[in-house]
C-alpha cells in the first residue's frame, strides 16, 4: 500500500482496501486509478457504506438491525464530531474518522445514505417513479457527492450532476437486480408502473408477455440514458487525475444498462447480468491510457 497523509494507521487503511477488493466489485477497478490519498479515501468510504449496508440486509432480525443501524448513525456523527474515541478499536471506525477530517466532508451525504438504508430495512414499495428517484437520491446521489468532494471539482453545478449521475447509476443497479431483489422480498420498480403494464414482479421474471416486459424494462432503461447524458459534463469538471476513476465506473455500469438494452429479457434470466473480469479491466486501461493522451 502506497503511503499517504491520511493520519491514521496502515492496518485501519489495508482493512478498508481489504473490503472494497472483496466487496466492491464494479467500483474497485475505477477506484485503483486513483491517486493517494484520494485512493484510500475511497476504500475507507466504501468500508463505511457496507457496513451500512449490511446492517440493512439483516432480513433476519429487523429490529435488531434497526436498532444497530440507528446506534451506526449515533457512532458516523460521533466520527463528525471527534468524539468516537470508544470506537478507536474498530479500524474502519479508525480510517473513516480520519479520512472525514482530511477532507472536510459534510455529514449531510452520509445521514442520507444511512436515511436510504433506514428505508429499505422498513422496506415499502415505490408508488411511482418520482419515488424511486427519491430513493436513488438517498442510496446514490449522496455518494456521488462525497466522491466528488474527495476528487476535487471546479464548477459548483458538478454536485448536481454527480446527484444525476448517482440516479443513473442507482436505476443500473435497479434493473440488474430484479430477481434478486424480489427473492429477498423487495420490489424497487413502481407499483404504478407495474399496474400500467397490467402484471407483478413474478409475472415480469416469468416474461409472461414480450411485449409488455420489454416495454416496462426499456421505461426504467430511457430513464437510466436520460440521467447519463443530463450528467455527461461531469467527467470535465472534477480534478483530471481523478477522471480516470468516474470514466471507468462510468462505463462499467452503462455497460451494464446497454448490455440490458441490447436484450431487456435478461433481466428475467437465472444469472445476474454482469460483464466480466477482463471487460472490467479493459475499461480500467482504457480510461488511464486516454487519461495520459488528453
Amino acid at each position: 500500500m502506497a503511503t499517504i497523509d491520511l493520519p491514521v494507521d496502515a492496518a485501519a487503511l489495508r482493512y478498508c482496501e481489504d473490503v472494497t477488493r472483496r466487496e466492491a466489485r464494479n467500483f474497485y477497478y475505477g477506484l485503483r486509478l486513483l491517486p493517494e490519498p484520494q485512493r484510500s479515501a475511497l476504500y475507507c468510504i466504501y468500508a463505511w457504506m457496507r457496513r451500512a449496508d449490511d446492517l440493512a440486509d439483516d432480513d433476519s432480525n429487523r429490529a435488531g438491525a434497526a436498532e444497530e443501524l440507528e446506534q451506526f448513525r449515533q457512532k458516523t456523527n460521533d466520527a463528525f464530531l471527534g468524539s468516537g474515541e470508544h470506537e478507536q478499536s474498530q479500524p474502519m471506525w479508525r480510517a473513516f474518522a480520519a479520512t472525514i477530517h482530511r477532507f472536510n466532508l459534510e455529514p449531510a451525504p452520509f445521514d442520507d445514505m444511512i436515511r436510504g438504508q433506514q428505508d429499505d430495512l422498513d422496506f415499502a414499495q415505490p408508488r411511482t417513479m418520482d419515488d424511486l428517484i427519491d430513493y436513488c437520491r438517498k442510496v446514490a446521489s449522496s455518494v456521488g457527492r462525497v466522491c466528488i468532494q474527495i476528487w476535487g471539482y471546479d464548477d459548483p453545478h458538478a454536485l448536481q450532476l454527480a446527484d444525476e449521475r448517482g440516479i443513473a447509476f442507482q436505476l443500473t443497479n435497479i434493473l440488474r437486480d430484479v430477481r434478486e431483489d424480489h427473492l429477498n422480498g423487495r420490489i424497487y420498480l413502481p407499483g404504478e408502473m407495474l399496474n400500467q403494464a397490467g402484471m407483478d414482479v413474478g409475472q415480469l421474471l416469468e416474461w409472461t408477455d414480450d411485449s409488455a416486459c420489454e416495454s416496462l424494462i426499456r421505461s426504467v432503461i430511457d430513464s437510466a440514458e436520460a440521467h447519463y447524458a443530463s450528467s455527461s459534463p461531469l467527467e470535465g469538471m472534477i480534478t483530471p487525475s481523478c477522471r480516470p476513476t468516474l470514466q471507468a465506473m462510468t462505463r462499467i455500469y452503462h455497460g451494464l444498462l446497454q448490455m440490458l438494452d441490447r436484450n431487456p429479457r435478461l433481466i428475467a434470466g437465472p444469472n445476474r447480468v454482469r460483464l466480466g473480469k477482463l471487460k472490467k479491466l479493459s475499461i480500467a486501461l482504457m480510461a488511464r491510457m486516454q487519461a495520459k493522451i488528453s
